[in-house]
């Protein structure tokens, strides 16, 4: 008996031994190439969102599409893009080996949280701030952007700063936002109107339905990009830190996003990204 325990013992050792030198090669492919980012896909083996992704090969993702400079849809085109969207493609690189294989699904700041929740959607990369009430219901990555909240208003407009936003100052914005809520707590005279989506609220700016519009001003400029007729006021009143929201508890796949933001800065395609969208290369 004490022989053929030993010869069976011996046995699992071989077998055991040839797993870990399969799962070793399996470990140690080549770098994918591409752009953005250029980093190695992670391992098929997978649970959670990771899986589904890998399962379906495709990363479904909740992105805005009335946001010039991070998600803007061409109407004659149909193609998507900006900041976000390049994100988007890192992430698509890193887990699937392809930038090209995701899907974007529009999202507004009121149906974000739920299409993520109900499984219509992986992640959020739209410009979403994190904040303490929303880490109730997803998990976040590590911050992405660093933005502030300021206004749009007409040139001529005497508004410069939060200072001018009195009683009967009309401020519009978007439904679900923080920064109505923002507007709200730090000028509670102010009369603030919200529309479905920043599209929207720049219509009623240009329309004369609000004296400013007001969210985080890396959003802002896209809108006087479009408009030369508007101006975003100088300096901003808050600190908007934007994260990648992933599906509460999902630490394997929030993981992955926040090693592929820290690769991405590790090898200058971040400053690429933000230089290529914003027009300047970020504060360090």
């Amino acid at each position: 008996m004490k022989k053929t325990w030993k010869s069976l013992t011996g046995l699992g050792l071989v077998v055991i031994l040839g797993a870990t030198a399969l799962t070793a090669c399996t470990r140690t492919e080549p770098a994918a190439t591409g752009k953005p980012g250029g980093s190695t896909p992670v391992s098929s083996a997978a649970s959670g969102t990771l899986g589904e992704i890998k399962k379906r090969d495709k990363f479904v993702v909740g992105v805005k599409y009335d946001l010039n400079l991070f998600g803007l849809k061409d109407p004659g085109s149909g193609k998507v893009e900006g900041f976000d969207i390049d994100i988007a493609k890192a992430i698509a690189k890193k887990v699937l080996g392809d930038e090209n294989k995701i899907e974007l699904k529009e999202v507004t700041s009121k149906t974000r949280i739920p299409m993520l929740r109900n499984g219509e959607i992986d992640a959020i990369i739209a410009t979403m701030t994190i904040t303490e009430d929303r880490r109730k219901e997803v998990d976040f990555s590590d911050i992405y952007f660093m933005a502030g909240q300021s206004f749009l208003v007409k040139k001529d407009s005497p508004i410069q700063s939060i200072a001018d936003i009195k009683k009967g100052t009309k401020v519009v914005t978007a439904k679900g936002s923080t920064s109505a809520a923002n507007i709200r707590a730090q000028a509670p005279e102010s009369s603030v109107l919200e529309f479905e989506n920043y599209a929207e609220a720049f219509t009623a700016l240009k329309a004369g339905q609000g004296d400013a519009l007001t969210t985080d001003n890396a959003l802002l400029y896209g809108m006087a990009k479009q408009d030369p007729n508007f101006r975003v006021t100088e300096g901003t009143f808050t600190e908007e830190p934007y994260g990648i929201a992933i599906k509460k508890g999902d630490e394997e796949f929030v993981k992955t996003v926040n090693d592929t933001l820290k690769e991405l800065k590790a090898n200058g395609e971040y400053d690429k990204i933000y230089e290529k969208w914003i027009g300047s290369k970020p504060k360090k």
